[in-house]
């Protein structure tokens, strides 16, 4: 990575030249989006080329992506508008004439995926803790207890070995 010489920028890290850096991230888990949506902010606020991807695209996806095997466009980053459309609605009517309309992504499922669907958690979702994992549960209780939820998110706690 070069620095700029044409950058006035105060700070003279955030002046890199951007052909010469590529950064690809693949986030899911608890609190994804939000995690996402600070990485974009990053992007946009260091000019930085970066695609960012969330749990509709497959892990081992992002590495072909990267070394140009696979057409990004086949899988669309957390923010595109494609990705946030509701599922109804059709973008047919914005297209002009002799524009193209690239239909929403849908994904493709293996036969062992096709029972498969993502969820995210909720207000009343309650999990099993698997292990002695004393700490993780008591701090699931202590931000349940400060979130004023009705009922704990742990519903149990297993340990197979004693």
């Amino acid at each position: 990575m070069t620095i700029s010489p044409k950058c006035k920028h105060p700070n003279p890290y955030l002046c890199f030249t951007p052909p010469q850096i590529q950064i690809w991230v693949r986030r899911a888990g608890p609190n994804y989006q939000e995690g996402l949506r600070l990485m974009r902010d990053t992007a946009n606020a260091t000019s930085l080329p970066i695609r960012i991807y969330g749990p509709e695209t497959h892990v081992t996806a992002i590495v072909p992506l990267a070394l140009g095997l696979a057409d990004p466009s086949d899988f669309p980053e957390f923010d595109d508008e494609i990705h946030t459309l509701p599922a109804k609605t059709t973008r047919s009517n914005s297209a002009t004439a002799g524009e193209v309309v690239k239909p929403p992504f849908e994904g493709v499922k293996d036969l062992h995926e096709a029972d498969h669907h993502i969820e995210n958690f909720g207000a009343s979702t309650r999990g099993v803790v698997y292990g002695l994992q004393q700490r993780a549960v008591q701090g699931m209780l202590d931000f349940d207890y400060m979130c004023k939820r009705s009922q704990p998110s742990v519903a149990g706690i297993t340990f197979p070995f004693s």
